[in-house]
């Protein structure tokens, strides 16, 4: 049987389709990833309990999302979307029971950020304002891609399979350490961390970029060494 991979759903208290509603909402390029890989889906709304729903499941994809609000103060230019204190406890449960139950786990953009802080790492909460200088990490949705450099012998270079395409960037937050185990595995041209991962146990491997929004085999790769290091759990 194919493998059921789990994905977290983000939760809107912002009226952004209507006003005075809540919703729960993903992109579908996720599901679709998944499943032209081999797996199965289900989504996991936000609720009470979240360590009961990683019982079903045989791996974690924790998608992209709003921002994570810093302790310290910012200027007041800088805009945050900050992600619902719902979603980030169910979120943090989720990753916290996978982790425990060496789930394989693929984080994306918010989920990487995550996945860093779960383990004790920082981020940079706006790069503009952290690192003068540095690249645009905002481009356009569609066309819009820089090159990174893989680290040789990672787990995300084995897992993508040698390709090295430049990738999508629509981010004004990242990783600046990975905390614990974790370990930085890509970086764009002016070093920003551009994904991470855990070198032991099962696939634990966090992008900022989003790859389901990839064209051809970077896309093709990476989900389907995901849904394999699933399967492997079924």
């Amino acid at each position: 049987m194919k493998p059921l991979v789990g994905i977290s759903l983000c939760l809107d208290e912002q009226g952004r389709w209507k006003a005075g509603r809540t919703y729960q909402y993903i992109d579908t390029a996720y599901s679709r990833a998944v499943e032209q890989a081999g797996g199965r889906v289900v989504h996991l709304p936000v609720q009470e309990d979240p360590a009961t729903l990683v019982e079903s499941i045989h791996g974690l994809l924790i998608p992209g999302g709003d921002d994570l609000l810093p302790d310290s103060h910012y200027p007041d230019g800088v805009r945050f979307e900050p992600t619902p204190a719902a979603q980030l406890g169910f979120d943090r449960g989720l990753l916290s029971a996978a982790l425990a139950a060496d789930l394989p786990i693929l984080a994306v953009c918010y989920g990487m950020q995550l996945l860093a802080l779960h383990h004790g790492g920082s981020l940079h909460y706006d790069i503009p304002t952290d690192l003068a200088g540095v690249d645009d990490h905002q481009l356009p949705e569609a066309e819009g891609r820089h090159p990174i450099e893989i680290a040789r012998g990672s787990r995300l270079e084995q897992a993508l399979g040698g390709c090295a395409d430049p990738v999508n960037s629509r981010h004004h937050q990242a990783v600046s350490t990975p905390g614990g185990a974790l370990v930085a595995c890509a970086h764009s041209a002016d070093g920003l961390i551009e994904a991470i991962e855990h070198p032991a146990g099962d696939f634990c491997i966090g992008v900022q970029w989003h790859p389901e929004k990839m064209d051809g085999p970077h896309r093709e790769n990476l989900f389907r060494a995901f849904v394999d290091a699933c399967a492997d759990r079924g």
